[in-house]
């Protein structure tokens, strides 16, 4: 199928990912125009069809190195393929006797057309986001692909030119919770103990409500709080209020508050797109944490995703260790998001580990700088 580079406008893209499979709250236009608010810019390159139609599409992420030598450019959970062009492992077996490795390049060859045109625009696409990153002076191109689950083509970073890179800006390992079903049936794959205290939040008196505009300010504290509790940063107050103007009145967020006899108690700001939901911003005061407001708030963002038609729900980051070593840590460890796994690990969901994350190096002296910076930081 001949396809042709396009710049989408923003609409068109939103549309795109909306109707995909891998739909990401990160590859929407609205997580651009947040971060370009904070000293990124954004852009986004796409393949288009005879017709118009985009067929597949990446939204990157611009952010200037010292000095003005050149930028980093950051691919996060995407390319967005479309669906006609999606190769699973068991059609690639069933067309060639093989099952791919890669959604980049096919190492052997055959005449299937699902598989060559898949090759085709998989290499067609690969020049157009370098083309978009050296069109913005990029030094080196990030990529997180984000999480494949069974069944699908795992793609090929290395293949593509990229290389491992120890620095992630996602956090690579996160717990998904099935939210299919009944809520009996939601409650009944958590453990005890994090039932126990969603029952438990539900018979305190405490409101949980959808946050206005107005009330966004209260998260904000509550996120300062909790960032000086667990010893992590947290973003400025703007930075809350943009994300709830961008995404809430679209619909493809809420913030949840908990509050009890007037004081505000928990919140959490929950994104949905497809049929996922990802948990990205949590906050709990220091006040009346026996009531355990945060689980009561956690399983209203729940049941909010659930009603948006979500399946699956990110709990977005835990430590980067497999099962075993979690399990065997997370009583004696509270760095880093240690002390977060102690409460995710409860609600029933599976441990999954993305891509990681891969560097594509355009300028070898710069990246090698870059790289050396990053030791010194630590």
């Amino acid at each position: 199928m001949p396809v042709k580079s396009i710049t989408p406008t923003p609409a068109d893209w939103d549309r795109f990912v909306r109707a995909n499979a891998r739909a990401h709250v990160l590859q929407q236009s609205a997580w651009g125009d947040l971060k370009s608010r904070y000293g990124w810019t954004s852009d986004r390159v796409a393949l288009a069809d005879d017709s118009g139609q985009i067929v597949a599409g990446a939204q990157l992420l611009f952010k200037p190195l010292p000095l003005k030598l050149g930028t980093l450019a950051y691919l996060a959970m995407g390319p967005v393929i479309s669906s006609q062009f999606t190769v699973h492992s068991s059609q690639a077996e069933e067309a060639t006797g093989y099952r791919l490795p890669a959604i980049s390049g096919v190492p052997f060859s055959t005449d299937s057309p699902l598989i060559t045109n898949h090759q085709s625009l998989t290499t067609e696409f690969a020049t157009a986001i370098d083309a978009c990153a050296r069109r913005h002076h990029a030094a080196f191109l990030k990529w997180e692909p984000g999480i494949y689950e069974d069944g699908e083509v795992i793609p090929d970073p290395a293949g593509l030119g990229f290389r491992p890179s120890p620095q992630t800006i996602q956090p690579p390992r996160t717990v998904l919770i099935d939210i299919r079903g009944t809520e009996d049936a939601i409650l009944g794959r958590m453990n005890q103990g994090t039932r126990r205290k969603i029952r438990q939040s539900l018979k305190n008196d405490i409101r949980y409500w959808q946050a206005s505009r107005e009330e966004v300010s209260r998260f904000t504290a509550m996120m300062h709080t909790t960032g000086e509790r667990n010893a992590f940063g947290v973003h400025e107050p703007h930075y809350y209020e943009q994300a709830y103007d961008l995404f809430v009145p679209a619909g493809d967020a809420a913030l949840i508050l908990a509050e009890h006899e007037s004081e505000g108690l928990a919140g959490i700001m929950v994104f949905a797109l497809g049929t996922t939901a990802w948990y990205l911003y949590g906050a709990s005061s220091n006040l009346k944490r026996n009531l355990m407001a945060a689980y009561g708030v956690q399983w209203a963002a729940i049941q909010w995703a659930q009603a948006k038609g979500c399946t699956t729900y990110d709990m977005w980051g835990i430590p980067d260790e497999d099962e075993p070593t979690l399990e065997a840590q997370f009583e004696s460890r509270s760095d880093g998001l240690w002390g977060v796994y102690g409460f995710k690990r409860g609600w029933g969901g599976r441990v999954v580990r993305s891509l990681g994350a891969w560097d594509k190096v355009y300028n070898p002296a710069l990246y090698g700088a870059y790289q050396l910076a990053l030791k010194v930081r630590g």
